[in-house]
């Protein structure tokens, strides 16, 4: 696994294997200068790194929203040179928030090559608590509700004990989480803390647009205004949590 302080390891099957492409579409994508070129280490072979990894979802991503080739290279080219592979995971969060669902079925083994590493059931558990995948069946370690990404899997999606449903943009992240030294149950409460406070500003940011379009709007009207609010709102509560985020940090160094 690489990290962004690590030099790139990921050979361009590796890399296909765990952005859930072919080596041709990648090769693909190179060609047409939407990624950029692999580190070339001996024997002339092309190794590649996280950012090429939440690069390729990225671009995945975008053409998931009706973009052509020609706007993603646009698109990329405005974006700083510089950006980490979390940056442009934040990046394809904010993109894919008012998206259709885009999670898959996919037995554990493709989980794990798409992971780029075994799975124990450790490590299941804590994907599962950061809402990265959850399992077919409905276990009692399992999420539950409209919040998890199995929650529109099909009947025949859930026939098997080792069927997964996840978000493959989200996966490679999760999976960089996983060495994170926290305990299971601090993830639980992380994300509990997470969804009680998006649902009040969800329902208070949804009191204030039924106030604004009023009782005789059509359905059309409020429709409209919700998909030219949604990335606005999602946008200023991802920069509001990361600059709050950031000063908690800081206050909190400062005093120890």
């Amino acid at each position: 696994m690489t990290t962004d302080t690590e030099e790139p390891t990921l050979t361009v099957d590796e890399l296909a294997a765990r952005a859930g492409l072919t080596v041709r579409t990648v090769r693909f994508y190179s060609s047409k200068g939407l990624l950029p070129p692999p580190v070339i280490g001996p024997r002339r072979v092309g190794h590649y790194s996280q950012e090429h990894l939440a690069r390729l979802a990225l671009i995945e991503e975008l053409q998931r929203q009706g973009m052509t080739l020609a706007a993603i290279e646009r698109h990329l080219q405005q974006l700083p040179a510089d950006l980490s592979a979390q940056d442009l995971a934040l990046h394809r969060a904010v993109v894919a928030s008012w998206a259709p669902d885009a999670a898959e079925d996919v037995t554990r083994e493709e989980l794990e090559r798409r992971a780029g590493r075994r799975l124990g059931e450790e490590d299941l558990e804590r994907l599962v608590a950061m809402n990265i995948i959850e399992r077919a069946e409905g276990t009692p370690d399992s999420l539950d509700g409209s919040d998890s990404p199995a929650s529109l899997a099909s009947p025949d999606s859930l026939a098997s004990p080792d069927s997964f449903r996840v978000d493959p943009a989200l996966l490679a992240l999760g999976v960089q989480l996983l060495d994170v030294p926290l305990a299971h149950e601090s993830i639980l409460a992380a994300r509990g803390v997470l969804l009680e406070h998006s649902r009040a500003a969800a329902r208070e940011l949804s009191a204030l647009l039924r106030e604004a379009v009023g009782e005789h709007e059509s359905v059309a009207a409020v429709k409209s205004l919700s998909a030219h609010m949604q990335p606005l709102v999602v946008q200023a509560l991802l920069t509001t949590f990361q600059r709050s985020l950031k000063a908690e940090l800081r206050e909190w160094l400062t005093e120890s």
